[in-house]
């Protein structure tokens, strides 16, 4: 009897076998192609209808200061710009860390925004192990403004240079005192800079706000600050404070008649401070590009830089949101690093 062969029938098989999952498998790169196609179409359609409604910039501290100004001045320009009113909200506490939890647990959408410093988005988690939220639960748009702290002292002191206050500082180690509106705040990173840079001990006094620690060097209980343009200007003019240097490294056109550090004799000494908008992290590319536009076209209005100047800060956009993401990752190893090296611990 003659032997029929299997061959074939194994290879037909297999091949029907094949066929099934490679139509399986077809089907499947098809619909996830359909979805991907649906997801892209939904947010364009999303992105071009943003924004809809008035949009929430939420402010870490209580109406009159700093921050809360710079929002004030150019949330209606900001408005303007995206079509929409932009609604300033205040959340104080916590050195402004209360408004940032606030705003890393929104809805990424694009309607609640935080104006911040890097006092709540990069050194208030980098000082607290236990805070609720870390800078990545942030989608950076841009930053708006900059400007440098003006470093002025008793004007008994004896001191009227940067140099003048080295030699001091060199032959008393910690018995000068310098106050700061608190610990892990501008004006403490740049004693804490100075200190570094200068190769000087200075003693950190930390008050609660800025200006009781201006206060404080008016009546001499610290020697020296590093404080905000409109806090020491005046006091300046008005001989109550010997004004040394901005903490810039050259001059700034916000202060008539200071140096920079590089000319007053410390190289290697910056330290800014800036305010900048964040949208929580997952906010869609397309809401966070037209953000970024409405911003850089608030921001060059000459109205804005006027006004922002008056109160001692320069407009500063950045070239993209991808830019201010990634000077955002070098600015916050410069604040970790003056952590470590100034030992500082923890907010109180």
């Amino acid at each position: 009897m003659e032997k029929i062969s299997q061959g074939p029938r194994h290879r037909s098989g297999w091949s029907i076998v094949h066929s099934v999952r490679y139509c399986f498998l077809r089907a499947e790169f098809y619909k996830a192609a359909l979805i991907t196609l649906m997801m892209c179409a939904i947010s364009n359609v999303y992105a071009q209808a943003y924004p809809d409604r008035p949009i929430k910039l939420i402010v870490g501290y209580a109406p009159g200061g700093g921050t809360d100004l710079v929002a004030r001045l150019v949330g209606p320009y900001l408005g303007r710009a995206l079509g929409q009113s932009i609604v300033i909200e205040n959340k104080p506490g916590a050195g402004g860390s209360a408004a940032a939890s606030y705003v890393s647990k929104s809805k990424p959408d694009g309607y609640t925004l935080l104006i911040s410093s890097a006092s709540s988005v990069s050194i208030y988690p980098a000082l607290n192990a236990k805070a609720d939220y870390r800078q990545n639960q942030f989608a950076p748009v841009s930053q708006i403004t900059i400007a440098p702290l003006v470093l002025v002292v008793n004007k008994d002191l004896g001191v009227r240079s940067v140099s003048d206050l080295i030699k001091l500082a060199k032959a008393s180690p910690g018995k000068l005192n310098y106050s700061s509106s608190g610990i892990g705040s501008g004006p403490h990173f740049a004693g804490v800079l100075f200190n570094e840079v200068a190769n000087v001990q200075m003693t950190h006094v930390p008050f609660k706000s800025g200006s009781p620690a201006v206060i404080s060097v008016v009546g001499g209980e610290s020697q020296l600050t590093f404080a905000t343009t409109p806090t020491v200007m005046q006091l300046i003019r008005s001989g109550q404070l010997t004004g040394l240097a901005v903490t810039s490294k050259d001059a700034s056109p916000l202060v008539e008649g200071l140096p920079g550090m590089k000319a007053a004799g410390l190289v290697g000494y910056e330290i800014f401070q800036w305010n900048a908008i964040f949208a929580p992290a997952g906010t869609p590319p397309e809401v966070l590009n037209k953000l970024y536009a409405g911003i850089k076209a608030a921001m060059s209005n000459p109205a804005v830089k006027q006004s922002l100047e008056t109160e001692g800060t320069e407009v500063f956009v950045s070239s993209s949101p991808e830019a201010f993401g990634n000077f955002l990752k070098s600015d916050t190893k410069f604040w970790e690093r003056l952590i470590a090296s100034g030992g500082i611990k923890a907010f109180e």
